[in-house]
Order: structure tokens, then C-alpha cells, then sequence
């Protein structure tokens, strides 16, 4: 008995220690994207304006000398920005001053060279020389306003800094709820199907090929989608490019059938038998037992089917990548191109710096946020109908 005790309790704190851990790692997580996600909104980029050297080993900024440095931060009360660096002709001079209102440098002396503005608030200087040595000025942004980053209809994060993500939520929300408007009832007849009208070998025989389905990586079916969806619909709809909504919807729909279809057969089966025989008893159709006894008895596990399935359709990637042509445009038809929130993370996490880096982290929160959003309505409305 000593010994079996020794177990139990061990068991006990081991399931207690790894249960804990799990939750704090998830927490972490949690807490780690949503603290990036709001950073933009309220601190700036930097204090003061950075200067990063290419191919420079010695200059001189504000009369103060650097060698050998890539990166040199300005004190943030800046008003002006003297440069001196040794060049092939002798000394390099530029000034420039800092304009008080709205961000941007005034460069009132510039001998030559190549002076560009590849981003908003960068200044890149060049003069001719093997290696061409190269000064990047960057003025530090402001706060991004919350409001704005919600209701923006462009998206224009390398050049302009504009970050609207309107057209991507539309296109997320209307993709999700179009899959799972078409894909619920398709659902639930297969699932009554399976569980009350196919034989038992052959039900047993689909219910394994729905399993490997539901298996089966997104990448797969965006392939599907690309070979067969997206073709399909150019031809029927005659469009030049069959990448649009509509494809997302279809292909997202054929995601989470095999979910919700074996969440759904499981719950009606687990009805008790004695529920079935007392319905058909009275007199009811089997039709009618299914309809009005099994699927409201089993509207636990058929909620459950559709909030992994809401789940899954707003977080696919790849799969929606490979249909919507991912163009950031506000929709005003099924058949317009579209892009979701989470194809915008998948294709510019890679080379996203600085505040691009932090706004993909703020969508992430975003996302977040609509799943809870859509799983809540749909308990809301569950309890509502309940009572």
C-alpha cells in the first residue's frame, strides 16, 4: 500500500509540475506577441536619428570622431547633422537640419554624390568610389495610431509606412464565415450519413478515409486548390485570373469538412440508445429522430466541430496563399482577390524590419483576437438558444 501511495503522489505533482509548466509557456507566448504587438502604438521607433555606415571607416558626426562603426545614434534634441568623412578628392562635407514639424532633413550643403530616399524618413548618401562608401540616415517614427492601423485600406510598408489592415480583416472574416456557411450543413448531412445510414463496414471504411483527410498538411490542399479550384472558377466565371474569394471559400469549406464531420458522428453516436428506441417508439421518422433528437442532444459536440473548424479556416496560411492572389484591396465581390492576416505574416516575416516587424506581431494579436471573438458569438448564441 506504502508503495502504490509513493506512486500516486508522484504521479500527482508530476502531472501538477508539467500541467503548470505547459500553461506558463503557453502564457509566456501569449504575453511575449501581444507586449510586440503594442509596442508601435506607443513608443517610437527610436529616440533620435540613427546613422548606419557602409563601407566607411572613419567620419566624424557633430564633431565628434567615430572608426571602424556601423551603427551611430544621435542624441534625440538634434537639431542639425554635420557629417565629415575622408573621401577620394579629400575631405567629404554634408550638413543638414531637421525639420521641426514634420519629420525630414533639409541638406543645405551636399557637394555631389547621389543623395536617394529609398523609405519614408531614410536618407541614403553615396559618393562614386570602389568600394562606394554609403551613409544611411533614419528618422526615428512616431507612435503608430491604433485607429488608423485597424481602419487604413492600404497597406504600404516599405516605402510609404502605411500599415491599414481593414482589407485583410474583411478578407479573413468573409473567407472564414463563407467556408464555414458552406461547409457546416455539408457537414452535418455526411455526418448524419455516416453515423445512421451506411452499413457498418462501410462507415468504418469512410470514417478512416475522413480521418486521413483531416491529416492531410494545408499545403496539400492549396495545391488542390491551385490546380483545380482556381482554374475551375476562371473558366466558370470567365475572369483572367481564377485566384479570388470565392476559390478561398470553396477550398477552406473542403478544410474543415473531415473536422467537423468526425467531431459531429462522434457526438451522435455517443447518443444513448435508448433515446433513439423511445423517439422511434412514438412514432418518428428516423430522419425526424436525427433531426430533432439526436443533433440537439449531441449540439455540444457539433458546437465544438464548429468552433475547431472557425479556428482553422481564420488560421490557415499556406493553403489561402496558393488561391486568394493576396492583393490588399477592400472586396466588393466574391470574385475579387483578396488577402487574409495570415498569408500578410507568412509573406513578409522574412524581410519585415523595425516597425514592419512590429505591426506583423500586432496583426498576430489581431488574429488572435477575431478567433476569440467568433468562438464567443457562436456560445453566446449556443447559450442563448438554450435558454
Amino acid at each position: 500500500m506504502g508503495a502504490r501511495r509513493n506512486i500516486d503522489l508522484f504521479f500527482k505533482h508530476l502531472v501538477r509540475l508539467v500541467s503548470g509548466f505547459s500553461i506558463l509557456a503557453l502564457g509566456g507566448i501569449l504575453l511575449f506577441v501581444c507586449i510586440q504587438g503594442a509596442g508601435p502604438f506607443l513608443f517610437p521607433t527610436d529616440t533620435g536619428i540613427r546613422l548606419v555606415l557602409e563601407n566607411i571607416r572613419e567620419i566624424a558626426v557633430n564633431g565628434e570622431a567615430y572608426r571602424d562603426t556601423v551603427l551611430i545614434r544621435l542624441p534625440e534634441a538634434t537639431t542639425a547633422v554635420d557629417l565629415r568623412f575622408p573621401g577620394p578628392q579629400g575631405v567629404r562635407l554634408i550638413k543638414a537640419a531637421v525639420a521641426p514639424q514634420e519629420p525630414g532633413l533639409d541638406f543645405t550643403e551636399y557637394p555631389g554624390g547621389e543623395l536617394s530616399t529609398p523609405e519614408a524618413g531614410v536618407y541614403t548618401l553615396r559618393y562614386p568610389g570602389l568600394p562606394a562608401p554609403k551613409v544611411h540616415l533614419i528618422l526615428p517614427e512616431s507612435p503608430y495610431g491604433l485607429l488608423r492601423f485597424l481602419t487604413g485600406t492600404q497597406w504600404h510598408p516599405t516605402y510609404e509606412k502605411v500599415y491599414g489592415i481593414l482589407p485583410m480583416i474583411l478578407g479573413t472574416v468573409l473567407a472564414s464565415l463563407g467556408a464555414v456557411l458552406l461547409g457546416v450543413p455539408l457537414a452535418l448531412l455526411c455526418a448524419l450519413f455516416l453515423g445512421e445510414y451506411l452499413p457498418p463496414q462501410s462507415a468504418s471504411l469512410a470514417r478512416a478515409g475522413i480521418e486521413l483527410l483531416a491529416g492531410i498538411p494545408s499545403v496539400v490542399y492549396g495545391f488542390f486548390g491551385l490546380m483545380v479550384i482556381v482554374p475551375w472558377v476562371k473558366q466558370v466565371f470567365a475572369l483572367p485570373s481564377g485566384n479570388t474569394l470565392l476559390s478561398a471559400i470553396i477550398m477552406l469549406a473542403m478544410m474543415i469538412l473531415p473536422t467537423i464531420i468526425i467531431i459531429t458522428e462522434t457526438s451522435i453516436r455517443a447518443v444513448p440508445r435508448s433515446h433513439w428506441e423511445a423517439s422511434l417508439a412514438l412514432g418518428a421518422t428516423k430522419m425526424q429522430t436525427l433531426w430533432c433528437m439526436a443533433l440537439p442532444h449531441a449540439r455540444s459536440g457539433v458546437i465544438a466541430g464548429v468552433m475547431l473548424g472557425i479556428s482553422r479556416a481564420v488560421g490557415e496560411t499556406m493553403a489561402v496563399i496558393l488561391v486568394t492572389g493576396n492583393s490588399v484591396q477592400l472586396i466588393h465581390s466574391p470574385l475579387d482577390s483578396v488577402r487574409t492576416l495570415t498569408a500578410t505574416i507568412a509573406l513578409e516575416m522574412g524581410y519585415a524590419q523595425g516597425r514592419h516587424r512590429e505591426l506583423l506581431f500586432s496583426i498576430g494579436v489581431v488574429l488572435f483576437m477575431l478567433i476569440l471573438l467568433l468562438n464567443s458569438t457562436v456560445l453566446y448564441l449556443r447559450r442563448h438558444k438554450e435558454v
